[in-house]
């Protein structure tokens, strides 16, 4: 058996199905191990190491296991970085396992000499190099243990020879074992102590207008989080991460906070004297109650992040799921449901205006009209990834977020490209399942080739894209937040519908949205990986719920500084905030 034998079993027995990557020099060894235990393990070869990254992250954050990612020495496992920060940020056990050079050449300037284990340090929570053969296996089951315990990106690096290796007895030290370590995950209850229980359910009950702010980590909790919801007539404020903890046909939710949220979630938050967060780093604070305003709560796994972005009196450390359970009972159920009650009128209110503008008839098309019938169409089973850009707004927004459905973004890191190998490896996990990507032309294009990937392993993803021919976010971000006039923002076109023939795969353009239901239908039935490209008016504006003065002030600025579009920004600008009013 040779080093990497061992390895590749290691990982079969702490329950890894598939491993996402490239094949490289530098992992020859490695590769070869997978082909003979392929009945066993598959290999996902990628287009580019990036992609592989982002897909174990992505099956990390779908199915709760162990992702794994496999990059060669130097370039690749460098091109592995993004994915894997992806995943350090928004907290996702990953296992990336990577190449080095020979043994005795490490350090000599040798080709693709890259001291991986040393670039690897602040992206991981373990992070070791294999000294030899008998190394092996303690390695890999502290990575996958540590990666897993700790929600965070592991990594394994050995030098090509040692691959090839055999095991020999003799090359143990005394003082190692063999197999003397163990591949049991032991999990602890993870419940807070009682009397701090009961210290975050006084200062709740007392509270009178409470709202609850939940996120990735309540998303197995969403009976609970309704009942708590119910009992404190409190409205349920989701973060991105958070957006399938309870479906948006909840009576409870008021849906998103932020830029990208509605406008009864950031009423709530400005009006409330009590927050509880459950499960949520949710980074933007100044869309947080000031200090001061309200008494705080925070249901959190890691209990470094309690008071991370707002002073609470509680901190609760615990899974959010068991953690609510415990704190159900000490709640007392609040007659007063007025704060609630308002919150439901103002989402009524929003909800009539998202149906408005997703069902508004004028060219060229708006990108609300793509995600509005998107929404309305697909299953209760399916699983949706999104881009970073103006299309997180669309996707927050007017894409419901079903009961048994799954949602997810770079939430943290809110890096670019992830939308299309987060769905090849949804997909991978759940071949049943109708797996979409909700994704822009900018960020779809920097990983395109891979869709060639769910071509070749006949994965019937759904690629939607939102084609503005501009880079969306950056360029409201230069004109809203800076005063700036667009530049630099401008995209070449691409038909994305011709490259899917050419990979293979079947191509749809939509640019009416009159016809948009009916293409969006065809797309979703379509055999196979399919891609929608959806031509929408790139001078439509991502709005936040609430514009503050020194946003319109900047906004105005650009436009007075010669932004090149400025007549019809300002045309198609003044007519959206004429139909909100009316």
């Amino acid at each position: 058996m040779t080093a990497a034998d061992v390895l590749v079993e290691c990982l079969m027995d702490w329950g890894v199905e598939v491993i996402f990557g490239l094949p490289g020099d530098g992992i020859n060894g490695i590769m070869e191990s997978l082909r003979t235990h392929q009945e066993k393990i598959k290999f996902v070869q990628v287009r580019h190491e990036e992609a592989a990254a982002f897909m174990a992250c992505g099956y990390a954050k779908f199915t709760g296991k162990l992702g794994v990612c496999l990059a060669t020495s130097g370039p690749g496992g460098i091109h592995l970085l993004n994915g894997l920060y992806d995943a350090k940020l928004d907290s996702q056990p990953v296992l990336a396992i990577t190449g080095l050079q020979f043994h005795d050449l490490i350090g000599t300037y040798t080709q693709q000499d890259v001291a991986l284990d040393k670039l690897f340090m602040d992206v991981s929570v373990f992070n070791e190099r294999i000294m030899g053969p008998t190394h092996v296996e303690n390695i890999t089951d502290l990575a996958c243990r540590t990666a897993l315990a700790y929600h965070g990106v592991a990594h394994i690096t050995i030098p090509v020879d040692f691959q090839e290796m055999e095991v020999k007895k003799q090359q143990r030290s005394k003082r190692n074992v063999p197999h003397h370590t163990s591949d049991v995950y032991a999990r602890s209850a993870r419940l807070p102590d009682r009397g701090e229980l009961e210290s975050a359910a006084e200062i709740l009950n007392q509270g009178k207008k409470v709202v609850i702010l939940a996120g990735r980590g309540a998303l197995d909790a969403s009976d609970e989080l309704e009942q708590t919801a119910e009992l404190l007539g409190a409205p349920i404020i989701k973060a991105l991460l958070g957006k399938a903890a309870v479906p948006d046909s909840s009576p409870y939710t008021t849906g998103g906070i932020g830029l990208l949220g509605t406008k009864p979630s950031q009423e709530a938050m400005e009006d409330c004297d009590t927050l509880l967060m459950v499960g949520t780093s949710f980074p933007y604070i100044e869309f947080l109650p000031k200090p001061g305003q309200a008494r705080g709560v925070q249901i959190e796994l890691d209990p470094k992040r309690i008071g991370l972005r707002y002073p609470v009196e509680v901190g609760l450390i615990g899974d959010s799921r068991n953690t609510l359970r415990e704190l159900i009972p000490l709640l007392r159920r609040k007659e007063d449901r007025g704060f609630l009650n308002g919150a439901q009128a103002g989402m009524k209110d929003w909800m009539r205006m998202m149906e408005e503008r997703g069902t508004r008839r004028d060219k060229p098309m708006k990108p609300q009209v793509v995600a509005w019938e998107l929404g309305k169409l697909l299953r209760d089973d399916a699983i949706v990834s999104c881009d970073s850009g103006t299309i997180a707004t669309w996707w927050a927004r007017q894409i419901p977020a079903k009961r048994g459905q799954m949602h997810s973004v770079s939430g943290t890191l809110a890096t670019m490209a992830p939308g299309l190998p987060y769905t090849i490896a949804a997909q991978v996990a759940y071949p049943e399942r109708q797996c979409v990507a909700f994704v822009g032309d900018g960020g779809f294009s920097m990983l395109m080739a891979d869709f060639v990937t769910a071509v070749k392993y006949r994965l019937p993803i759904k690629v939607v894209i939102i084609k503005n021919n501009t880079l969306g976010q950056i360029k409201w971000e230069q004109m809203v937040f800076l005063g700036n006039p667009e530049y630099g923002v401008e995209l070449h076109p691409i038909d994305f519908a011709e490259f899917a023939h050419a990979c293979g795969g079947i191509g749809f353009t939509v640019d009416d949205p009159a016809n948009c239901g009916r293409v969006l239908q065809e797309f979703l039935n379509a055999p196979g990986p399919a891609v929608l490209q959806a031509v929408v008016d790139p001078l439509e504006p991502p709005l936040p719920a609430k514009i503050k003065a020194e946003q319109a002030l900047h906004f105005a600025e650009s436009l007075a500084r010669g932004e090149p579009n400025r007549s019809k920004i300002a045309l198609t600008t003044l007519s959206d905030k004429v139909r909100e009013l009316i």
